[in-house]
């Protein structure tokens, strides 16, 4: 779970230094007491059959992570997909990704929903290259994440 923590920090850390308005809508967010109470409830939920959490490694270290939680019956969430950048390009987030996808299958989803900003454009697309249709907002969000997030849907059956 150390690991697990200091990536998604690490995530977040890049997030909020994205210029304007991105990393603002990222600390607004997420400021610091409310990121910490994500990653308890995800240590706490995102288990199975609600989720899971998987971690990259790269020679024994940790290098990226991904969670899976549960939205709704047949539904769940990627979120806080990263990959360090000083392993980016070299397949790891594409395994992440089908890693996820089958424990979505394997934990009895039926329909996987996630999101990224727009400036995360190789992010956008390995999930286009994946399969993934975009789509609207899943959930309510923020008048400033109008423009700014890409939406997309993923079918498993």
């Amino acid at each position: 779970m150390a690991a697990f923590r200091a990536l998604n920090w690490d995530y977040r850390d890049f997030l909020l230094a994205l210029p304007p308005p991105d990393g603002a809508i990222v600390r607004a967010a997420y400021p610091e007491e409310r990121f910490r109470a994500i990653l308890d409830a995800a240590e706490r939920e995102n288990r199975p059959p609600r989720g899971t959490m998987r971690l990259v490694l790269k020679n024994g270290v940790p290098v990226g992570c991904g969670t899976i939680q549960t939205l709704a019956p047949g539904d769940c969430e990627i979120k806080r997909v990263w990959i360090a950048p000083e392993v980016q390009g070299l397949g790891a987030g594409r395994a992440l990704m089908e890693r996820l996808i089958a424990d979505c299958r394997e934990l009895g989803f039926t329909r996987i929903l996630m999101d990224t900003g727009r400036p995360l454009s190789q992010a956008t697309k390995l999930y286009d290259s994946m399969g993934f249709s975009r789509r609207g907002p899943y959930q309510p969000m923020p008048p400033e994440a109008e423009g700014i997030m890409i939406y997309f849907e993923l079918p498993l059956r």
